[in-house]
């Protein structure tokens, strides 16, 4: 390790200029003076969270998808095979993959026989509380704080952004939807209290002005969003003095993080470009911002992600990749029905098939983010093995919206908290809160005795 700075940086080290502030990354210059390498970081940072919902279940959580293993693989433990189900794309990231089957989120369930049928208006609120949600269509909505937010509040108060909440489809943001249950229910899957649910992002344009831009006046920003011009040009004049205090290692780490800003701004730009260039669009309506592409739109996000927790401006993000009742097709997959229909398939095998063939697209998705946060070091690991992925849906079986045997799966490292290439199948009757209780243990929240509905914990 060689650098020119006589102190070493501070980790929360901004490059500021007109409209703009880049944290930076991780940079041997970082390193406390005596220590050698880059490899022993000053200090253990907690652990990054992405927390996402793929909505209304899937094809093998059906009785028929059951007996065909289409989600979870027939062997527990280690030696489990993943062809034929919707998780082949994790074959070659087994290691960093932990599925944990057969748990239930019984909160999600009518309890009353007025909340029968109204599962897609109040599941989403359940997936990271656990907890029931009121029935409302009024003000006094009141739920739980959800699982991101709790961890948000132990270990993201150093970061500028505690966390940041993510969507791909609309929110309707008002009012009621259906079956007696406010839209914030359906709306988002953060809650910081039991009524407050906090408002998730769908336009990257939005989520990257938050993490790299400070402002300025209204006419700045909007100036900012007319130009092809990049906001790093703002801050070359830092840029070139920094680099020339930096080592080579270090040099090509920030020219590196520094063009993948600049090529998430140009796909941004572009996205822009084609929104208004008067093409008839198949989101109408969507924000300029918005892929048309479910594709792009997540896969633009996911590189967010990795941007936010290699800058250490946020540890914790939750992404709501869908909406029950979503009609949305996604070409990708080879399948032509839309979701909401695809997903009522009646236990019929070939409709099965084709909606775990939706599932094993949205879960193809998955590599990509853990191959950009394997890629990136972080101190003395890479981002992967520092970070907890949850993948999951409070739905079972979407045909008879039960919530029975509901898919889950968590991801990564977690500096250590999973050992990854498992199946775990828990019990009958084992809730989904006892899986996320015994992560929040492992992430550290070792003095919290209960989440949700959870009955103990779930031995990984």
């Amino acid at each position: 390790m060689t650098h020119l700075i006589k102190q070493p940086l501070p980790r929360r080290t901004f490059l500021k200029g007109m409209g703009a502030a880049v944290a930076l990354p991780y940079l041997d210059a970082m390193t406390p003076l005596g220590r050698v390498s880059r490899f022993a970081a000053p200090k253990a940072e907690a652990t990054r969270l992405i927390c996402m919902e793929m909505v209304h279940g899937a094809a093998g959580c059906a009785p028929y998808g059951l007996t065909q293993n289409l989600w979870s693989p027939v062997a527990t433990g280690s030696q489990f095979d993943l062809s034929g189900t919707s998780l082949i794309s994790l074959e070659p990231w087994r290691k960093h993959v932990t599925i944990i089957s057969n748990t239930d989120v019984r909160m999600a369930e009518a309890y009353k026989s007025e909340e029968i049928g109204g599962d897609h208006f109040r599941s989403s609120a359940v997936f990271l509380t656990q907890s029931h949600p009121t029935q409302t269509e009024s003000s006094d909505i009141f739920v739980g704080t959800s699982l991101d937010q709790m961890y948000a509040r132990r270990f993201g108060q150093e970061t500028p952004i505690p966390s940041m909440q993510l969507c791909i489809e609309p929110q309707d943001r008002a009012g009621g939807c259906a079956y007696g249950y406010s839209c914030a229910y359906t709306d988002t899957i953060s809650w910081a209290s039991p009524t407050d649910p906090l408002p998730m992002i769908r336009d990257p344009r939005v989520a990257f002005e938050q993490l790299f831009g400070t402002g300025g006046t209204a006419a700045e920003r909007a100036a900012r969003t007319r130009s092809t011009s990049s906001i790093l040009d703002w801050i070359t004049g830092r840029v070139a003095e920094l680099k020339r205090e930096l080592g080579a290692g270090d040099r090509v780490r920030l020219d590196t993080y520094l063009e993948n800003i600049r090529e998430i701004e140009r796909r941004i730009q572009r996205i822009e470009a084609r929104n208004t260039s008067g093409e008839v669009r198949q989101l109408a309506g969507a924000p300029t911002g918005v892929p048309d592409s479910f594709d792009e739109h997540v896969k633009l996000f996911m590189d967010l992600q990795v941007l936010a927790f290699q800058s250490d401006m946020t540890r914790v993000f939750s992404f709501k990749l869908g909406r029950d009742a979503s009609a949305r097709v996604y070409p990708e997959s080879g399948v032509s029905t839309g979701f909401h229909p695809s997903s009522h398939h009646g236990n019929n095998p070939a409709r099965v098939k084709e909606f775990a063939e939706i599932n094993k697209y949205h879960v193809s998705l998955l590599p990509y983010l853990m191959k950009k946060l394997q890629d990136v070091q972080d101190g003395d690991s890479n981002l992967l093995a520092k970070t907890a992925i949850i993948y999951g849906s409070p739905m079972a079986d979407s045909n008879t919206h039960n919530h029975r045997r509901c898919p889950l799966l968590f991801l990564g490292g977690a500096n250590g908290a999973l050992t990854g290439n498992t199946h775990l199948k828990a019990p009958d009757g084992t809730p989904m809160a006892n899986a996320m209780l015994s992560l929040l243990h492992g992430l550290g929240m070792n003095d919290l005795t209960s989440f949700g509905d959870s009955t103990g914990e779930f031995t990984f």
